[in-house]
């Protein structure tokens, strides 16, 4: 069988890469940690192509890469360097089929860019609350797949929180329309929850039903500097209370996040009068509170009296609030010019968030006693970006090949407390082996067993979040 030739027939010569060179930005992940190889990158418009691509790979058992934008930090997206894997980019799927505010639904293909849901969702005076860094590039079924997290999972929850129903190409071509609307449907397994999170190996999101949320009529940002990650604890806590839990995001910055932010992006100043070791970026929303600004300054005054805040900053406008935003949504681009950084996306309970990053701290300076310490994201759902950067004056590759042992040191810390080495950004390659590692062996079973049943011959995405 002539493989390339078929899949020509399946998508046109226009929508299959074949050159290396055409190929580069589907075989190179965005932090060049990881770099592979395809026989063909394969751009289907239709669920009923990507079902025919994948009956055809099942047919002569040739493996099969889905991706999204590859915005993928754990290298979830990418293939092997053996040349043989076939990537199945659904950046042409990509329309938004139906937008119902009455339903508070939205009917979106897998390709579909997250900033354009959003967008459409705002058409109708609703949102899309899924917000992440990449929002611009990545797309709705890698978010999907990977069960996404951002900025507002303290209000709104994960990915797997907003998805109602979804379209699944499986492992032998068949085609699963669970493309329901209903918020009640207690009829047997919930098969949806199988493919959110199972990073395309069990099969492929080609379309989703998700959540749209009435739009918050009132919302204000603050900057607050606090002496300690201590007190982001508590100023969380009296932050919900005051609130009646109208915080909607929540996210930890230290100052040397602002420093890279500030050097390495054009246009970003320092907002703060003064420096101070950590900041909060906190966002309330309220549909009622027409005086949304004024509970934000009582809280803060709060804080003040309580010690937990020692400056802030209330923007009067829609511009200078999204400044704010800017800076932490710059954060993870601004550390790439910094060097080599080891990076970690833990979860813990909120009430340990403080207790992990000192202990951290201490561990890794164990290991390489000068390394910068980047520790940020969102205290409001126990999920911290654990990054340790390296020393100004140590080569980037020496630093990094202390990844393993590095690690291995953070992720024990995080076990220990009964946390999670993957909060948001899944397991992809960067972490399957810590996976076998962590979890326990009936754990392990099930998921292989979940991973024979769905796909005997192990033709989606192999090598990404299990092993062999």
């Amino acid at each position: 069988m002539d493989l390339i030739k078929k899949l020509t027939d399946i998508v046109g010569e226009k929508h299959i890469l074949l050159d290396e060179a055409d190929m580069q930005g589907f075989v190179i992940e965005w932090r060049d940690k990881f770099v592979g190889k395809a026989r063909a990158v394969v751009q289907p418009k239709t669920t009923e192509e990507v079902a025919a691509i994948v009956r055809l790979c099942a047919a002569t058992k040739t493996s099969l890469v889905p991706q999204g934008g590859n915005t993928s930090l754990v290298g979830g997206s990418i293939p092997f360097m053996g040349g043989d894997e076939i990537v199945l980019s659904l950046s042409r799927m990509n329309r938004i089929h139906d937008v119902d505010p009455l339903d508070g639904t939205m009917t979106v293909d897998a390709g579909c860019i997250l900033a354009n849901l959003q967008a459409a969702a705002e058409d109708v005076e609703c949102i899309f609350p899924l917000r992440i860094g990449s929002e611009g590039s990545c797309q709705i079924g890698g978010n999907i797949s990977t069960n996404a997290g951002g900025v507002q999972v303290l209000h709104y929850g994960n990915t797997r929180e907003q998805v109602l129903g979804l379209e699944v190409v499986l492992p032998d071509g068949r085609i699963w329309d669970g493309l329901t609307a209903l918020r009640k449907d207690n009829t047997g397994y919930d098969l949806k929850q199988l493919f959110i999170g199972a990073e395309g190996t069990l099969g492929i999101v080609t379309r989703a039903v998700v959540k749209i949320y009435p739009r918050s009529k009132y919302q204000q940002v603050a900057l607050a500097a606090i002496p300690s990650v201590d007190a982001a604890v508590a100023f969380l806590s009296l932050a919900r209370q005051m609130s009646g839990d109208q915080v909607t995001a929540i996210e930890i910055i230290p100052r040397i996040c602002i420093d890279m932010v500030v050097r390495h992006v054009p246009g970003v100043t320092d907002p703060m009068p003064a420096r101070y070791d950590w900041h909060l970026l906190i966002e309330l929303s309220s549909s009622s509170t027409e005086n949304i600004k004024e509970l934000m300054e009582n809280i803060l005054a709060a804080g003040f009296e309580q010690e937990i805040v020692l400056d802030a900053i209330v923007p009067a406008s829609q511009a200078q609030q999204q400044k704010l935003w800017q800076i932490r949504e710059e954060i993870s681009g601004a550390q790439k010019p910094e060097g080599g950084s080891i990076k970690h996306d833990i979860s813990v309970p909120v009430s340990r968030f403080a207790d992990f990053i000192r202990e951290a701290d201490i561990a890794v300076a164990k290991i390489i006693p000068d390394f910068r310490s980047v520790a940020f994201g969102h205290i409001g759902d126990g999920n911290v970006h654990y990054n340790p950067l390296q020393p100004e004056k140590m080569d980037k590759s020496d630093y990094l090949g202390h990844w393993e042992e590095i690690s291995r040191a953070v992720h024990d810390i995080a076990v220990s407390m009964r946390g999670s080495i993957s909060a948001e950004h899944g397991i992809g390659r960067l972490k399957a082996d810590d996976l076998v590692h962590y979890k326990s062996d009936v754990e392990i079973d099930l998921m292989h067993r979940l991973k024979q049943a769905l796909d005997p011959d192990g033709i989606m995405n192999p090598g990404k979040l299990l092993k062999k």
